[in-house]
């Protein structure tokens, strides 16, 4: 039986960091937040997916 709570701040955290991400990244595109290096991008996108594995792991390790 999975935890919910748990999984859901995983999740919202997930959401949370791919909305900044996405925002940063077409901010930057515009020529508004020309000051943010790429390699801030990749870190955010890493996390991004880093969180997205982390979640989904954590519901199947809550079944057993």
């Amino acid at each position: 039986m999975s935890h919910p709570k748990s999984r859901r701040v995983l999740t919202q955290t997930f959401g949370i960091i791919l909305g900044v991400t996405i925002a940063v990244w077409f901010l930057r595109g515009f020529g508004i937040l020309t000051f943010i290096p790429g390699g801030i991008i990749w870190i955010l996108i890493l996390l991004a997916i880093t969180t997205a594995i982390l979640s989904r792991l954590q519901s199947i390790w809550w079944r057993f």
